[in-house]
């Protein structure tokens, strides 16, 4: 129920806050601190790739940064290997040092534009696993590395890798100034998208990571718009009498589920992304907020205190049936499913806290993954391998990104800024 209570909260506001649209560099970047790792990670070497050396030591310190992070690879060392994608690795020699994998590349070019070429090696087989050239640019010679990373990542472990994929979430900074920032998956190149004198929460990203749905108070109630990045364009999908709050997108991007009090109660509807075709999906006394769609946009799983404690429903994507999904604990909320619909990650009260928590839809089975006291907004990774979750250290908000098995932590924070209000995009095109 966070969101709708904040909605609540934060409606009352009387100050009218000025407001920025823009692409600019975000004051501060996350930075990211690794606090848990994979059982079995994969022993992996990086070799300096081939190029000037300033350029290609930045390039080649993305790779291994990203692919470390994850939690899944052991990096070997690579001193004194001097290596490009044409060489033949000497593969008993990489062997020895403990490798199951070597990446090895170049980068080159004038006039601004460069090529970063890299080939994958699979030591014990003594062949190459991939191979691939990224045109680039020093400007985007970091979307490079992140795509070379997740090449590796995916011949590696089987999955898509998310290097190159993007998070939004909200920074306070001060009393009264609030940023809505994009940043890269590892937190680096913050893009501030709106800046608020006003409450914002509830960002959503857009099927195709072109638009995100979020909540501003900017006119002195919660009012629920659509934000194109390109352009900075608007667009509002919802402005009722009382609260609007809480959007999802549908997963072809033609709809949003977004909570109204219009009629009395906070009740989930669903409208169009231009705002129109307004659909109540359900008519109950309890308070329902907190929609999120099924992959496959047949059901909306939502929270509701109609059974008298927050619990966990679906309904679906149409109106019909109400069924109830959460009933271990007294307060399960925020649902969230995961990109292969097997899988609900959701905030539940445990022992005092308020912790991440993941239930196997098939099974019913329920994992804790946390043992913090204020988690909330999970947001799944676009692969379903990580959840992103808004927490608290020291009294500020920091992010933090667990595995669904709970055995890879990251925290992520900004010094001196409050961040709060997570979402993972989807995979890059």
């Amino acid at each position: 129920m966070t969101r709708l209570l904040q909605s609540l909260r934060h409606a009352g506001l009387a100050a009218c806050g000025a407001l920025l649209l823009l692409q600019a560099p975000a004051r501060a970047e996350l930075t990211i601190e690794i606090t848990g790792a994979g059982a079995n990670r994969i022993p992996v070497a990086i070799a300096d790739f081939g190029g000037e050396a300033g350029v290609s030591r930045a390039l080649t310190s993305v790779i291994r940064g990203d692919l470390e992070r994850s939690g899944l690879f052991r990096l070997i060392d690579t001193s004194g290997a001097a290596l490009t994608e044409a060489s033949a690795p000497d593969y008993a020699s990489w062997k020895s040092r403990g490798a199951d994998a070597l990446a090895a590349g170049s980068i080159g070019g004038g006039d601004g534009r460069m090529e970063a070429r890299f080939r994958l090696h699979d030591i014990n087989k003594q062949g190459v696993l991939a191979g691939a050239a990224f045109v680039t640019s020093t400007p985007m010679l970091r979307a490079a590395g992140h795509r070379i990373a997740d090449t590796i990542y995916e011949k590696l472990t089987g999955e898509p890798g998310i290097f190159s994929t993007r998070i939004a979430y909200v920074v306070r900074q001060g009393v009264n100034r609030y940023e809505l920032h994009i940043a890269d998956a590892d937190g680096q190149n913050a893009q501030a998208a709106l800046i608020s004198k006003e409450p914002i929460i509830s960002p959503a990203w857009s099927p195709d990571g072109t638009r995100l749905a979020y909540v501003s108070f900017e006119n002195k109630k919660p009012i629920v718009f659509v934000h194109s990045l390109a352009t900075g364009k608007r667009v509002v999908v919802a402005n009722f009498k009382g609260s609007n709050s809480a959007p999802a997108w549908s997963p072809d991007g033609r709809k949003l589920a977004v909570v109204l009090s219009k009629d009395g109660g906070s009740q989930i509807f669903t409208v169009n992304a231009d705002g129109s075709g307004v659909q109540r999906l359900a008519s109950s006394p309890a308070i329902d907020t907190e929609p999120s769609w099924s992959p496959d946009g047949q059901h909306i799983y939502f929270t509701s205190d109609r059974g008298g404690s927050p619990q966990i429903y679906r309904i679906g994507a149409g109106g019909g049936e109400v069924q109830r999904v959460s009933f271990e604990g007294s307060y399960n909320v925020t649902p969230r499913i995961s990109p292969d619909g097997r899988t609900m990650a959701f905030i539940s009260r445990r022992d005092g806290g308020f912790r991440l928590a993941v239930m196997d839809l098939a099974s019913r089975q329920v994992q804790v993954l946390t043992d913090s006291h204020k988690d909330e907004s999970p947001s799944f990774a676009p692969n379903g391998r990580m959840i992103l979750i808004a927490s608290e250290a020291g009294r500020r908000g920091v992010l933090s990104a667990v595995s669904i098995d709970g055995r890879i932590k990251q925290r992520l924070s900004i010094p001196a800024g409050d961040v709060r209000e997570p979402a993972w995009g989807p995979f890059t095109k």
